[in-house]
């Protein structure tokens, strides 16, 4: 079911017609994947691209709930919103303990569909020329199959950090010189030397979570191996990165994917080049956002707050939670944390909070359900980012300077911290803890000891991810040359 959206239509970069590229964008069905996709979707539509932007009726569902996206894509006429299923029942809890279920049900049920709208898309219509090409989510790879059936170029997008694609790209190396697998009970802090360019700081601790399995046949750690090394079939890589934050490492992925644009930050890329008449900030959230901690914010010291979100999907047990809670209000320190109304595992969940952690937060605390993020972070009075670091929430506080607390919960998120903490010297990296010591002392840490010296690292940073998203930057000419491709790839129109 597809959906054309019309307004009076802004300046473009190029002139619209029927021989136009138009692209087809397709994200996992998750959270991250679709904020930064449809970034992408909104940057190419202002380039003058027909866009069509496949999204899962329920993530899709969830997003006109809790967003304006209808609204802020109709200023552009050459763009519309297609839904498919997922292929689960509406009432699939989706959340990370069965998120893998998504791919089965996106192999066996979606595929086939896509495969029949891609078909269509061929046709061009009144409104809109064939497909040029396909940018799809790299951890579905069926699409690569898909559209080579069809003779359709395809453009892979990961979502993911470059360092974490790379580590997943290296994970045969790694079984193949015996690095893995490993006992989860075993050394974590040995050194892993077979990941070119990681050699002298990569630990077991630090490899994506998938690779803590203790069987090669595990189910996830062999969909990731497979995802990954299909990759390089597609005509493109596009990484949601910039070149000062990861150059080393995508001098590595080159090698073995030569066409590689590199374009964020994304959302940092959208600010900068669209109207100005543009909202500053695009929410693509699939979760109701609770405005009322910006006038919380607006009430705080500058620099005193540390901001607490662990994503869309991370869950904790209660015990994890209390340790947080504890070591948040142990600390002193004025904290917004945003809790899901699904962060706890478990039926006792939020039940009985002790009281001296429900006082510690009236004095000092700001509990949201969920958060404006882009906005939190650029505020003045936030100091520090408690972060699951996930690659979205990782790349925002780089760019806007924020130092953070590193507590990864799942796939890309060890080795994102390991880089922010280690390489980057952006933060500090908490994971395999969780005790409300470390929680406090960490963010003292944070906001007092070592402030001066992490805010001057995250500054500099900040200003090289300015740089390239802005006019002549890395990001920005990566842009224009992807822009460009695409239109080179464009067929003739046949009717």
């Amino acid at each position: 079911m597809g959906t054309t959206i019309h307004e009076q239509e802004p300046q473009v970069l190029y002139r619209r017609s029927q021989s136009d590229p138009h692209v087809l964008i397709f994200p996992f069905p998750a959270q991250g994947h679709i904020n930064s996709m449809l970034k992408l979707a909104e940057l190419l539509c202002h380039a003058g691209l027909h866009v069509t932007f496949l999204n899962s009726d329920y993530n899709h569902d969830r997003l006109l709930r809790y967003t304006d996206v209808h609204a802020r894509f109709s200023r552009w006429p050459g763009f519309r919103f297609e839904t498919i299923t997922d292929g689960l029942p509406v009432d699939h809890s989706r959340s990370v303990d069965h998120v893998f279920d998504m791919f089965d049900s996106i192999k066996l049920i979606t595929k086939p569909l896509f495969r029949d709208m891609l078909i269509s898309l061929r046709r061009s219509t009144e409104d809109r020329p064939p497909l040029t090409c396909v940018i799809a989510d790299g951890i579905m790879s069926f699409t690569i199959d898909v559209a080579e059936e069809l003779g359709i170029p395809i453009i892979s997008f990961r979502t993911i950090s470059a360092c974490c694609f790379w580590a997943y790209f290296c994970i045969p190396k790694l079984v193949e010189v015996g690095e893995l697998p490993f006992n989860g009970d075993e050394d974590m802090d040995r050194p892993i030397t077979c990941v070119p360019g990681m050699e002298s700081f990569l630990r077991r601790r630090d490899l994506p979570s998938f690779c803590r399995a203790k069987d090669l046949s595990n189910s996830t750690l062999q969909l990731v191996i497979t995802e990954t090394q299909n990759t390089s079939r597609a005509s493109a890589l596009i990484l949601n990165t910039f070149d000062d934050l990861e150059g080393p490492i995508l001098s590595q992925i080159r090698n073995h994917c030569p066409k590689l644009y590199t374009i964020g930050p994304l959302h940092a890329l959208r600010k900068s080049r669209l109207p100005i008449s543009s909202p500053a900030v695009s929410s693509n959230s699939l979760w109701e956002e609770d405005r009322s901690c910006m006038t919380w914010l607006d009430s705080q010291p500058s620099k005193s707050v540390v901001y607490v979100s662990f994503g869309s999907i991370a869950v904790v047990t209660r015990d994890e939670l209390l340790e947080f809670w504890y070591g948040l209000v142990n600390s002193e320190k004025p904290f917004l944390w945003v809790m899901r109304s699904d962060f706890v595992a478990g039926k006792e969940g939020m039940r009985q909070i002790p009281a001296e952690l429900v006082d510690g937060t009236k004095e000092r605390g700001c509990l949201v359900g969920w958060a404006p993020q882009e906005e939190v972070l650029a505020h003045t009075s936030v100091g520090g980012f408690l972060t699951h670091s996930g690659w979205n929430s990782t790349l925002e506080s780089v760019f806007s300077g924020v130092p953070m607390i590193c507590w990864p919960y799942f796939a890309d998120q060890q080795i994102n911290s390991r880089f922010v903490g280690e390489v980057w010297k952006l933060g500090l990296d908490m994971k395999d803890k969780c005790d409300r010591g470390t929680v406090e002392n960490m963010v003292k840490e944070l906001i007092e000891g070592r402030r001066e010296e992490l805010t001057k690292s995250a500054d500099k940073m900040a200003k090289l991810a300015r740089r390239s998203v802005s006019e002549g930057g890395s990001s920005y000419s990566n842009f224009d040359r992807l822009i460009q491709d695409i239109i080179s790839m464009s067929l003739p129109y046949s009717g």
